[in-house]
């Protein structure tokens, strides 16, 4: 049985009309048994070892919702560590789920090719009052209208508690309860696939959240071989790991191929420890591509990681990488960060140049591309032009960047109007896959502060004592929101406000890139980008970004100028041989000023045009 490959490694499953299949992994027992239902009417069943450290039962078929756990040696019962649902929390038992049940609606969905995703990350319980899976549905032709092509749900696998960012999850198979459980997530996926929507998830592979892990309870499942930011890694490596890698790639099948999502995102690749021949991601993107292949779409995995190491994470395997479909970009929102800003502490001192960071940005795609980080002490990155820019995701606000910093606060409460439209058009004018985070598009307000719902009060003392560090190291000071107050989560849901002429603005705004981006094709071609600094004498200069082939007489299909300073700046002399198809300091899009009613070719302070013919 140990090699059936349609029996999984973890977890019960229906394997005939009248008959279900446990499995589990459990090297540290030497006897196991599987108890069926809740205390009193609770039955233990012994299971019968098979080799290599698991066990297994069958029984009757047994019903969804049954409540299910582990005895190892005698002890207490154990929630499944493969466990697809878990209605009661993290230290309560397992119940049985069977995903092949599902009545998908979604038609003949074959997914969105990779250069026309336009991702919007999103976290389900602050996305809405209600913070559910159900919930967002009701948000999504919105989005469609504003000309988003996918949603990135952050981390829902099951976490302690409520509340939580979701990288705190110890139960990697189980959508978390308190959003409405894995029926609720399969119901948001296919709806989404009705309207038109793509979704991809945020997965974690490098560790277990610290607050209900009973994995090491089971097996070898981590090593202390390697070390991440947040504790022992997953063991892809060391003695047992290829029980650890097959639980990782079923779940990585398990979210294509059970609820239909079109690609993952692979939180923190870098911290992925991994010596085998064959590593873990490609092992992953095989994976998820041969489960799309199966329901006849695509599908995408994308990498963040810190590592800068585009030719490692994105070429083939033949060619000594993990073949990812993509990267995220963290040097182009830093680069952008410091423009808008001026901020230059902690690692944005890598970027203190400023404009010059930005414009290498849009032409080499990393900052750091094997220079020297003042930040690290010491070289950092690989060059990556060889890879055209579909192949790297960019943002200017995500979870990270705005959850990381000392008030939680976004550009809509730090900047000027003009200069959030200029945040805007620095993203989506760049040759680049764009992300936008939850509540940008209008300009919410309201902060993204990290919250979880840890119970154990040494735990709840050393989170604390860690953000404190973590801030340290920009020279904040400050108290920061008690993650783990209730009002902090409460104070990160979305308004969902834009009355406002400055909010309905931007959202406009918003709406036209997007549009543009679609319906030009020097705006579709993902070759990097050639920049230009224009610098008259103001505080800040003129980015000038040319975009598409060459016209007959020389000159690129598209200008854009985006001016980076507060001062009033002139465009070349030559502004008036392309026409005008954009500029972002109108009405329009917020600004109600005098000024803003002339069009001389002069650039209103961060004001940004596009000319051209497309």
């Amino acid at each position: 049985m140990i090699d059936d490959p349609e029996i999984p490694l973890t977890g019960p499953k229906s394997v005939a009309a009248n008959q279900t299949s446990w499995r589990v992994w459990a090297p540290r027992a030497d006897r196991v048994d599987l108890v069926l239902g809740l205390e009193r009417e609770a039955r233990n069943l012994p299971m019968e070892p098979i080799g290599r450290g698991y066990f297994e039962r069958m029984t009757a078929r047994v019903e969804p919702g049954l409540r299910y756990a582990y005895r190892l040696n005698g002890g207490p019962p154990l929630p499944d560590p493969g466990s697809r649902s878990q209605p009661d929390g993290v230290n309560a038992a397992s119940a049985v789920f069977f995903p092949e049940t599902f009545p998908w609606n979604e038609g003949a969905w074959r997914g969105v090719k990779r250069a026309e995703l336009v991702i919007y990350e999103l976290h389900v319980g602050t996305f809405t009052p209600e913070g559910t899976f159900d919930a967002v549905i009701a948000r999504i032709p919105e989005l469609l209208d504003l000309g988003i092509t996918a949603i990135e749900l952050m981390p829902v696998g099951q976490f302690s508690g409520t509340r939580n960012w979701g990288y705190d999850g110890v139960f990697p198979f189980a959508p978390q309860n308190s959003y409405g459980g894995p029926e609720a997530l399969q119901r948001l996926v296919d709806a989404c696939h009705q309207l038109g929507m793509a979704v991809f998830l945020d997965v974690i592979y490098n560790h277990f959240g610290p607050e209900g892990n009973v994995f090491p309870l089971f097996g070898d499942y981590l090593t202390d071989t390697y070390k991440t930011a947040w504790g022992p890694a997953l063991n892809f490596d060391g003695r047992g790991c290829d029980a650890v890698r097959a639980m990782v790639l079923e779940n990585a099948r398990q979210w294509i191929r059970d609820f239909h999502f079109d690609g993952l995102r692979l939180d923190a690749a870098d911290q992925i420890f991994d010596r085998s021949p064959k590593n873990i991601l490609s092992e992953i993107v095989e994976v998820v591509h041969d489960a799309a292949a199966r329901l006849g779409r695509q599908a995408h995995v994308f990498a963040e990681t810190d590592l800068n190491d585009a030719p490692g994470f994105l070429r083939t395997v033949e060619h000594g990488g993990y073949e990812l479909d993509g990267h995220w970009n963290d040097d182009f929102h830093h680069a952008a960060h410091v423009v808008l800003t001026g901020e230059t502490n902690g690692y944005y001192v890598d970027f203190a140049a400023g404009p010059e960071a930005l414009a290498k940005s849009y032409e080499r795609v990393f900052v750091n591309d094997g220079n020297y980080s003042p930040f690290r002490g010491r070289r950092h990155g690989t060059p990556a032009t060889e890879f055209t820019g579909d192949r790297f995701l960019a943002f200017t606000q995500n979870h990270d960047q705005v959850g990381n910093r000392l008030k939680s606060d976004r550009y809509a409460s730090m900047l000027s109007h003009s200069a959030v439209r200029l945040a805007a058009g620095i993203l989506l004018l760049a040759p680049r896959l764009p992300l936008l985070f939850m509540g940008e598009e209008y300009g919410e307000t309201r902060p993204f502060p990290f919250f979880c719902d840890f119970q154990e009060p040494e735990l709840i003392q050393a989170i604390r004592n860690g953000r404190k560090t973590e801030f340290s190291y920009f020279g904040w000071e400050d108290e920061i929101a008690d993650p783990f107050a209730s009002a902090t989560r409460e104070a990160a849901v979305l308004s969902w406000s834009w009355e406002t002429p400055a909010r309905l603005g931007l959202r406009q705004l918003y709406r036209d890139l997007l549009r543009l981006r679609r319906e030009l094709p020097s705006l579709a071609d993902f070759s990097h980008a050639r920049t230009r600094l224009i610098r008259n004498g103001a505080a800040s200069p003129v980015l000038e970004v040319l975009r598409g082939s060459s016209m007959p007489n020389g000159s690129p299909s598209l200008r854009i100028y985006l001016n980076l300073g507060p001062d009033v700046q002139n465009l070349p002399s030559d502004w008036q041989s392309q026409p005008l198809l954009l500029r972002s300091e109108i009405d329009r899009y917020g600004n109600q000023s005098s000024e803003a009613m002339k069009w001389e070719g002069f650039l209103q302070p961060h004001e940004f045009v596009i000319l051209g013919s497309g």
